[in-house]
């Protein structure tokens, strides 16, 4: 099945007057929580779906724990997470500090089997 796409037109933000232009826009077809991942866990293994909750809340806890102490958390084929962040200039080395980091954020790369199933997907327009 292929993921269906909505077209947009959206002006340029440099040049407001300027021609505008049409992009293609995922359409998110909902939402699914943890509590449904770990329901669908459950029915594939042999584990019930309290005890995959908690696993999947234990992980959430030790991958926050892990980026604040600094570390890049890989997890197999599902891929990596790492702090990133903005930090703003200082003319010189001794003017930097905490306060120049700016945006925090947390980056996620991909694993292979991940990719992999990137490269397979198919588009088509969506039917309003």
């Amino acid at each position: 099945m292929a993921m269906k796409f909505n077209v947009i037109e959206i002006a340029n933000p440099m040049d407001p007057e300027g021609p505008k232009k049409f992009y293609a826009r995922p359409v998110h077809t909902g939402e699914v929580l943890l509590e449904d991942l770990a329901s669908d866990i459950s029915y594939a293994s042999s584990i019930n779906e309290s005890d995959v909750y908690a696993v999947l809340q234990s992980l959430i806890r030790e991958i926050t724990r892990y980026i604040a102490l600094g570390y890049i958390v890989r997890l197999g084929n599902m891929g990596s997470f790492r702090l990133g962040y903005n930090s703003k200039g200082s003319d010189t080395e001794e003017e930097v500090s905490a306060y120049n980091i700016q945006r925090k954020r947390l980056l996620f790369s991909p694993g292979k089997r991940i990719k992999d199933a990137l490269t397979l997907l198919t588009f088509k327009k969506n039917d309003q």
